[in-house]
């Protein structure tokens, strides 16, 4: 084997056959003959060195065979090629002593072994002979069972091929140095892989044949997958499992229309894997890709596809959060088979849905919070950077947001137990807290804690976060609730969760350090605690009142009646006339609410999942979506109309379905009702007013919105609505966008307490769209001029735009945002249309008249009816918000004093204007009642 050789390092691997062209030999120009014939003789020997180092992996097991059969320690690794022959040889240390090994490259045996460590002139030679039973040296492109002797025509090495630099046309030979005793390959070290599979032992066969397996251009993956898989399972894996996951995932990740962003290392981490933790193992990508792939055709970013699949897939799939699941860390398909899962298991499935579909997804969590209440973890995905999302836990199209995004802020960095950890396949010294089996530590992490905490404090000083949990026996139970502190004053509301939400998801309110608050369940006796520390977990046991005690109050009077019979028949009760106090009315309301919010769950939740409200003959679908994080008082509501109108029903269809897309929100709910009829004026017949009503009603209760922001929207057709509709709901409302429609007879006169945004183009001259806008922008002016703190508006044309502006339009959206209703406006002014209403506001009229105008104020302890044209008797209606009812209450109307002293509060009263408005914060306990002259 005293040829002459050429030597290679890894950074010297040449990485295509083209190395070998013939422009790299020396060329006698005079003898064009002896040229052609080094030439052909290079190319043969290029072909031959090619396919005698057809597999990086064949290498790496000659030097595998050499040391276990020899001993030692192997630091070089030499294919020689003597005219069509080819040898095989391994330098190997042992002892002091440099042995050369010679192999078979066919059939892996060991031929010779020299020893080399004596000089020339003394070298003394052992040679043994003998075959190595297991380790057959095969090209591993050939596949298993073939043994052509060094020759593989199937696929090149793509890497381990000789220096074009030291390439000799006389007899060939190549060396591998090696630095560790393990070969290396152009990928990089394989001492990693050489180390897993060993560390297979008998399943070492399934992990070479997965890496034979695939395609070329994954192969570098396959071996990457390999060499950094959990220790488990190595010894279980088969070929087949690893060769579809492997390849599905190439295949995702190359399809993705983010592909570009996505950069290798993040692909081999976070896509390529096909676990997270230590779930059962399953075969879930082609399943996910064929059920979530159309969900995200569209999606254009890595980001925008998560937050789709996170909308989505628990509904398609059937999966919800429960405590009753089997086991924490459960697989995709066994959350599937019983529907349940925790947050851990919500989590794999969304990751393995995100890397199904290409979108880079990775494992986080936290053992505990710290204040020891419980673990958690969530999702992060990748799209230029990482970001996090909880997993059945959306945001609408935002990234970053979540429940757990405030208690994460306290995370500590560095601590096993209270960091925040990001699964990693990668090396790492910290490996992921598995809370459900805490000494396997087989699964690396990396402290991702930095991006969660905050050194800044995360509430007022002075002030702590509390959160309560309602439990009724072992489980948690769905309540509104309401904290009042030792004086009544009503600090929070809200509602506790149930079982359906995450264990560590609670109704959490800002309080002040050392307070004595009072905790106030629907239907439940009081529970009281004092305020001590941030992040306190209140526990309230729900304590049903059966019956009142001996002191037979209206209040305990209206416990029982509500326990027995709901709210029928509340206001014509005894006890629902008798006088309370300021305390005792704000806990009858609390009461009432909870009933109708009860009733409203019971009655009402299968008309919004439907997406179909009937009332009477008439029918209106709606469609929602929910964007953000939910504010602590509940989420704004944003009802868009659509425009038509006087047109087939296909046409007011496909008006209705580009509605749904037209806008997008920061927060809250962009909801699009379908017209219930086709007519020119679609969006101002009387039954619009109804059917938005309940609609508002229904999801304060069902969807946590919060009733003071409600925002109303509308183009063309549907801006024909807003400039109807705006005046008719003024104080259901928090402010009004009509976008290129016109007002036909309506007077913005009635928009005295709704922000109204005004858009047109310049150039819709349909209907004079264009300069009624104008007109209405220029009236707005006045009116806003002579009556301060009124009339709000936003008016804009916008030049060089017809009736489509483009979009232009939405500059609107975060200004109508910055308004909140209040329900009790010092000043009213409200003017009836052709479609009446009793009530507005705090005023309101038995038998309404179209032609009616009303204008009043609010001040100190006075009410004082400026103007009630075409108004019979006028009902003021009062709480203890606006004036101080235990004093002189006085009611002027149109000059004339008609009410002076206290007035009374009585349960009927907060009934009734609980009936007529479903809205907690439009209930009254008191009125006047007042007469024209």
């Amino acid at each position: 084997m005293r040829t002459m050789t050429w030597c290679l390092s890894l950074l010297g691997l040449c990485v295509a056959a083209g190395c070998f062209s013939s422009g790299l030999f020396a060329q006698d120009d005079a003898a064009a003959a002896a040229a052609a014939r080094k030439k052909a003789r290079a190319d043969r020997v290029a072909a031959l060195a090619k396919a005698a180092a057809a597999s990086k992996t064949s290498l790496a097991r000659a030097i595998e065979i050499a040391q276990k059969e020899v001993g030692g320690v192997a630091v070089e690794a030499e294919f020689e090629l003597e005219g069509t022959e080819l040898e095989l040889e391994v330098t190997v240390l042992k002892d002091g002593k440099v042995l050369e090994v010679e192999l078979d490259p066919a059939t892996g045996t060991i031929l010779e072994t020299e020893d080399e460590s004596d000089d020339d002139d003394g070298r003394r030679r052992r040679r043994s002979r003998g075959r190595h039973q297991e380790g057959r040296l095969i090209p591993a492109a050939c596949g298993r069972g073939t043994a052509r002797r060094g020759l593989c025509e199937k696929r090149s090495l793509g890497g381990l091929l000789p220096s074009a630099a030291m390439l000799h046309p006389s007899p060939l030979a190549f060396v591998v140095v090696l630095g560790s005793g393990l070969a290396s390959t152009a990928d990089g070290p394989s001492d990693a892989l050489e180390a897993a599979l060993v560390d297979a032992g008998a399943n070492r066969v399934e992990l070479e044949r997965a890496i034979e397996g695939v395609a070329d251009d994954q192969r570098e993956g396959m071996r990457w997958l390999i060499a950094h898989m959990p220790a488990a399972d190595r010894s279980t894996l088969t070929s087949t499992f690893l060769i579809e996951h492997c390849t599905l995932a190439y295949e995702s990740w190359r399809a993705a229309p983010w592909h570009a962003e996505v950069p290798h290392d993040v692909f081999q981490d976070a896509i390529l894997p096909y676990a997270s933790v230590d779930e059962r193992r399953d075969l879930w990508r082609e399943d996910f890709r064929e059920r979530f792939l159309p969900l995200v055709a569209d999606a254009k970013t890595a980001g925008e596809a998560a937050t789709r699949l996170n909308r989505s897939i628990f509904d398609v799939v059937n999966v919800r959060y429960s405590t009753k699941r089997k086991k924490a860390q459960q697989s995709p398909y066994e959350s599937m088979e019983t529907g349940l899962a925790s947050c851990s298991g919500l989590s794999i499935l969304l990751i393995d849905a995100c890397r199904a579909v290409g979108v880079p997804a990775r494992f986080v969590g936290t053992a505990s919070w710290s204040d020891d209440s419980g673990n958690h973890s969530w999702v992060e995905v990748w799209d230029d950077g990482w970001h996090f999302t909880g997993a059945a836990e959306p945001t609408g199209r935002k990234l970053d947001r979540g429940w757990f995004k405030n208690r994460a802020k306290t995370a500590k960095a560095g601590d096993p137990k209270y960091g925040v950890f990001a699964v990693t396949w990668n090396d790492s010294p910290h490996s992921f807290p598995l809370v459900w089996e805490p000494s396997n530590t087989t699964i690396r992490a990396i402290d991702v804690t930095e991006r969660y905490a905050r050194t800044e404090p995360v509430v007022p000083a002075g002030c702590a976060r509390v959160f309560v949990r309602v439990r009724d026996g072992t489980e948690r139970k769905a309540i509104p609730l309401t904290l009042r502190d030792a004086n009544g004053k009503t600090l929070f509301e809200g509602s506790s969760r149930d079982e359906t939400a995450d264990a560590n998801d609670h109704v959490t309110a800002v309080l002040a350090l050392g307070a004595t608050v009072t905790v106030l369940p629907h239907g439940s006796e009081p529970s009281t605690f004092t305020v001590e520390r941030d992040e306190q977990l209140v526990d309230v046991a729900y304590r049903a009142v059966a019956a009142p005690p001996p002191t037979g109050s209206a209040i305990d009077a209206l416990r029982v009646h509500l326990e027995r019979q709901g709210l029928e028949g509340v206001a014509a009760q005894e006890f629902a006339q008798r006088a309370l106090s300021k305390a005792e009315a704000a806990e009858a309301a609390t009461l009432l609410w909870g009933a109708h919010a009860d009733a409203i769950r019971r009655e009402r939740a299968a008309e919004i999942d439907a997406g179909a409200i009937t009332l009477g003959d008439q029918t209106m679908r709606f469609w929602f979506k929910t964007f953000g994080e939910k504010p602590q008082n509940g989420r704004s509501l944003w009802i868009s109309m659509h425009g038509g109108g006087g047109a087939p029903p296909e046409v007011n269809e496909q008006q209705f379905e580009n509605q749904k897309r037209l806008y997008t929100l920061d927060e809250g709910i962009y909801l699009a009702p379908r017209a219930p009829t086709d007519t020119w004026n679609l969006w101002h017949e009387a039954h619009v007013d109804a059917f938005f009503a309940r609609l508002i009603e229904d999801l304060v209760v069902l969807e946590d919105v919060d009733p003071n922001r409600v925002y109303l929207l509308g183009y063309s057709a549907g801006g024909d609505g807003v400039y109807q509709l705006a005046p008719r709901l003024s104080d259901r409302l928090a402010a009004a966008g009509m976008f290129a429609g016109h007002p036909n007879e309506t007077k913005p006169i009635g928009m005295r307490n709704v922000p109204f945004a005004l858009h047109v183009g310049a150039d819709d001259a349909a209907y004079k769209r264009n300069a009624i806008a104008a007109q209405w922008g220029e009236r707005l002016d006045e009116l806003a001029a002579a009556d301060p703190g009124g009339y709000l508006h936003q008016v804009q044309v916008h030049a060089g735009k017809g009736h489509w502006m483009d979009r232009e339009e939405r500059v609107a959206l975060p200004w109508m945002a910055s308004h909140t209703r209040d329900p009790r406006p010092t000043r009213i002014v409200w003017e009836q249309d052709d479609i009446v209403h009793d009530r507005s506001y705090w005023l309101a009229v038995d038998r309404p008249d179209p032609k009616a105008r009303v204008i009043a104020t609010h001040s100190g302890q006075a009410i004082t009816i400026e103007l009630a044209k075409n108004v019979g008797p006028l009902r003021v209606l009062l709480d203890d918000t606006m004036v101080d009812l235990d004093q002189d209450v006085i009611v002027v109307r149109e000059e004339l004093e008609v009410h002076r002293g206290p007035v009374r509060r009585t349960i009927a009263l907060l009934s009734r204007t609980l009936a007529e408005r479903g809205d907690p914060r439009a209930m009254f306990c008191a009125e006047v009642l007042t007469q024209p002259e």
